[in-house]
């Protein structure tokens, strides 16, 4: 009893009331975290703008929760705290946690609003009375523009993830929603990073705000270490595998770039046996929920995500993250890390690169202020000797269950021959082949020294491509760099050279992007055929020159799957190709126009 005095003395002292005391208390919370510490004395005793600088997991939602509850008036039905936060699921874990924080304050209501779900039934929820919202910058927005929601008396605005909501493109949303509100409002802004995005936003609304740092601006958790791991390209998948196999009791977020690479990397775990599954942005609500619930229940072992789905994943035992591939926005980096290492617990943030990444993990180590460790993907004997010592210490921690005490007769009777040590290895060997079968033969993934095999950059720093479809696809060469720009996700400064034929094409990209052209392009297929994408010898420089060998057999790496061979070239005049192209290219304007 006088340990649980003590311990919510540390909370007392920090000027909460005896409502959210006893909340704390009925949680289970024992000892406040340093932001927690920082800031809420701060706020609960002055009316000030503030910004709180501090890593994922470490009780921001507290920070600013708490002294929002003491500082509202329940009594009143009026909307008077807005929570601003970046995804749908980050918004209902705030909402869910602000209702646990204000239990035994009688008539206070906080509603969750965001999209994937009914706009009407949210507003009769506020109708009803709601003295805090928290919501998604554009479910606000539209319920502003309806005129279903009055935020013009409210007396604070939080907003959560910062970094986070200006990266995904909310900034013009924020700007709109902080424009209803009241200029002698208190603004308290949380954020991982303080990126110039956030500073700006912090320069235009603010008013001498208060700034709390915990740790370094931008640096990633204390309780997380940090590896990497270089593969070629086409091992990437093979070494996740490893990772996992070598880690027996992983329980991990796997970070994607793309939702297409997500679902693909979820889909083959789920084929090998693997406890997975995807969350990203295609999924419907009700499917991300259930999603969410079993890798809560741990029914879920591997995580695969992309960076804005999992905004809301608020689970303290993670014990890796794995990014498959790196961010494209260093900074983003700090978010992913931040999943694991949480409440107090250790981590791991593992990194697989090619080796013409490398370079990237010193950008992130800049970053975050740590460094990396070099390590080896596992070999297939080292993975076997884990899941065998992993088995063994099973067994030894597993409790006897004494049902099985009426069957021990006839089970000592089928095995009376047998030695102990025989018993043992084949009691074991039963586990234990299925590994070493798989793995006896397994080779080496560590990619070592030089570049990625097959892997060539022209002079000024680019890549060229060879992608199997062309005119008579129905493409020319706007048509084929907008479906690049879908496919890849990329801008259209990043996509040049782009050359149609009429059975194949060429297009270049900026080599740090080899990567993710060739994995995009691995399985794909339009319209029931393939499309292959390999590094050409083609430089991109000479086009219209040599149409012989080099354009019809000019591509490098291992020999096509799908049987094509480009057909003889006829001979055009370059002018009227110039011509047709720009002309296509002005009758799509229109058509965009119009649209």
């Amino acid at each position: 009893m006088r340990l649980i005095f003590i311990y919510m003395n540390k909370f007392e002292a920090l000027g909460l009331g005896e409502a959210i005391i006893k909340a704390v208390n009925d949680m289970g919370f024992e000892t406040p975290s340093e932001v927690q510490e920082k800031a809420i004395p701060i706020l609960l005793e002055q009316d000030t703008d503030i910004v709180a600088l501090a890593q994922t997991g470490t009780g921001k939602t507290a920070a600013f929760g708490f002294p929002l509850i003491e500082k509202i008036d329940s009594k009143s039905r009026i909307t008077q705290g807005l929570i601003l936060s970046p995804t749908r699921e980050l918004c209902l874990q705030i909402t869910n946690e602000l209702k646990n924080y204000s239990k035994f304050i009688p008539g206070l209501h906080t509603v969750a609003i965001y999209g994937g779900a009914s706009i009407t039934e949210q507003a009769k929820q506020i109708k009803r009375g709601a003295q805090i919202i928290v919501a998604t910058p554009g479910r606000m927005q539209d319920m502003i523009n309806r005129k279903m929601v009055d935020i013009t008396n409210i007396g604070y605005c939080i907003l959560d993830e910062a970094d986070e909501m200006l990266n995904m493109g909310f900034y013009e949303d924020i700007t709109s929603i902080l424009s209803h509100t009241p200029k002698d409002k208190n603004t308290w802004l949380f954020s991982a990073t303080m990126p110039k995005e956030v500073a700006t936003i912090a320069k235009r609304f603010m008013q001498k705000p208060v700034e709390i740092t915990v740790g370094h601006k931008n640096t990633g958790s204390k309780n997380v270490s940090h590896e990497y791991y270089v593969v070629n390209s086409r091992d990437r998948y093979a070494a996740l595998k490893r990772l996992a196999d070598a880690n027996p009791d992983i329980f991990s977020v796997i970070f994607c770039r793309t939702k297409r690479d997500t679902q693909k990397v979820a889909e083959n775990l789920i084929g090998d046996g693997y406890n997975a599954a995807a969350l990203h942005g295609d999924l419907s609500q009700n499917q991300r929920d259930l999603v969410m619930k079993s890798f809560r229940n741990r029914q879920i072992q591997m995580l695969v995500a992309t960076d804005v789905a999992a905004r809301g994943i608020d689970v303290d035992d993670v014990t890796h993250v794995i990014n498959y591939q790196l961010p494209d926005e260093i900074e983003t980096y700090t978010h992913r890390s931040g999943r694991t290492g949480r409440a107090g617990k250790s981590g791991v943030s593992m990194v697989i690169v090619s080796k013409s990444e490398i370079r990237k993990i010193k950008s992130v180590e800049r970053i975050i202020k740590k460094s990396f460790e070099k390590k080896e993907i596992p070999s297939g004997e080292e993975i076997c000797q884990v899941q065998l010592f992993h088995l063994a210490s099973d067994i030894g921690k597993a409790e006897i269950n004494h049902e099985i005490d009426s069957y021990l007769p006839s089970i000592n009777e089928v095995l009376e021959g047998f030695s102990k040590e025989e018993l043992i290895k084949k009691f074991f060997s039963v586990e234990f082949s299925r590994f070493h079968n798989y793995y006896k033969n397994a080779r080496d993934l560590n990619a070592n020294g030089g570049g990625d095999s097959g892997r060539e950059s022209s002079s000024d720093g680019s890549t060229r491509y060879f992608i199997n479809v062309g005119e008579k696809d129905g493409f020319d060469w706007m048509t084929l760099k907008d479906f690049l720009k879908e496919v890849l996700e990329l801008g259209s400064d990043v996509l040049s050279r782009v050359d149609v034929k009429e059975s194949f094409s060429f297009f270049n990209t900026t080599s740090e992007y080899q990567e993710r052209v060739l994995s995009a392009f691995e399985d794909f297929k339009m319209e029931g055929r393939k499309v292959n994408v390999e590094i050409s010898k083609d430089s991109g420089r000479n086009r219209g020159r040599r149409r012989g060998r080099d354009n019809e057999g000019g591509f490098k790496g291992k020999r096509r799957s799908d049987g094509f061979k480009p057909k003889g070239k006829k001979r055009f005049n370059k002018k009227e190709d110039r011509n047709q192209d720009g002309n296509r290219g002005r009758d799509r304007r229109k058509r965009s126009d119009r649209r």
